[in-house]
């Protein structure tokens, strides 16, 4: 009823510990108890506090953290936009009003989406509005939002360990040990306190109480110009996914997983070859004007400059290792002559 009347709600999380990570929200007096107890109009936004102010709201007992879960009417939502944020209303619905269908997705128009400032929904909009309540949520919950997060999250054994994945513990404590990495297994050994994370092409290890500080290191890895900081071993793509498994001067090696009736881009490239080698599924390969179904333990050589594009007619993924060589492999070496995502020349 409260969100239906022309307000919005957003939902607290009662505190059990004086945490800095998470922003507070301060009611205008100490919310009612119990789960038919009403929301209770919210005086203000406490950002994230250090560590002397998160103890004293907990010791005070009148505030929660900000779950960044709002429950509102739509008519409500874009009133509060068109107030506060009318530049992001805007470009919303420029961007909504030219978006293309590709297949299940709605894709937005990345002209009008990019003129969209990039702020959080707090700062835009909730932190402006007037007409704000707060309603206590006792159940679980967790941002996830740091190394730390996944730990408490992972329901630690008696000697606080946590492990994810082919990864073993022996005599730790309070750790968590995740490994991503097909092929590898991570194993701690006497260790205490810290964060081990194993991802195909990286590893992280850090003391659990500073996970929070991992934009730290992103932003050193960027200064270096390291490629993990802002590019994934994995990258998702309309058809599916591709993977990069190992590279070295003049070669890339990657999977391709190519889901049912998705189709790349007619496409070609200046500095590269390929080899495609079919590991499960059916593939249709175009190569120049000849169209023919590769199958499993069947390859194809791909030349610079030769016309290509690769198709799943089937009804289960397919899965093919890439083999890239030549004198320059950037992404950006792709040249799209036709593309079923309504993608440019580049990715």
């Amino acid at each position: 009823p409260t969100a239906l009347a022309e307000r919005i709600v957003t939902f607290g999380i009662r505190p059990d510990r004086a945490e800095t990570g998470y922003g507070w929200l301060a009611p205008e007096v100490a919310p009612p108890i119990g789960r038919d107890a009403p929301p209770w109009p919210l005086a203000t936004f406490v950002e994230k506090p250090d560590r002397t102010v998160a103890e004293a709201m907990l010791a005070g007992g009148e505030h929660l953290w900000n779950a960044g879960i709002f429950l509102a009417a739509a008519d409500t939502m874009l009133a509060a936009f068109a107030a506060h944020a009318p530049q992001i209303l805007a470009a919303a619905r420029a961007a909504f009003g030219t978006a293309e269908r590709d297949l299940g997705f709605t894709r937005l128009a990345p002209g009008p989406w990019a003129e969209a400032e990039k702020i959080s929904l707090d700062h835009a909009v909730m932190e402006k509005a007037g007409n704000l309540s707060v309603m206590p949520y006792d159940g679980a919950w967790s941002d996830l939002g740091d190394w730390e997060a996944l730990w408490r999250a992972g329901t630690p054994e008696g000697s606080g360990v946590v492990t994810h994945g082919a990864a073993t513990a022996i005599d730790c404590e309070d750790v968590l040990l995740r490994a991503e990495a097909e092929g590898q297994h991570l194993v701690g050994f006497g260790l205490s306190g810290l964060v081990a994370v194993a991802l195909p092409d990286a590893v992280l290890v850090a003391p659990r109480a500073r996970a929070q500080e991992v934009g730290r290191v992103v932003a050193a890895l960027r200064e270096q110009g390291v490629v993990q900081a802002d590019r994934a071993a994995r990258d998702h793509r309309p058809w599916g996914w591709a993977e990069r498994l190992v590279a070295g001067p003049r070669f890339q090696v990657k999977r391709l997983v190519v889901n049912p009736g998705g189709r790349l881009s007619l496409q070609s490239h200046r500095h590269r070859a390929e080899h495609w080698v079919v590991v499960a599924g059916t593939a249709r390969v175009t190569t120049g004007d000849e169209v023919r179904l590769v199958t499993e333990n069947q390859s194809v050589y791909i030349p610079p400059g030769c016309l290509h594009r690769l198709e799943n007619p089937g009804r289960l993924a397919l899965t093919l290792i890439e083999v890239q060589t030549g004198s320059y492999l950037g992404e950006d070496d792709i040249l799209r002559y036709d593309d079923a995502y309504a993608r440019g020349p580049e990715p």
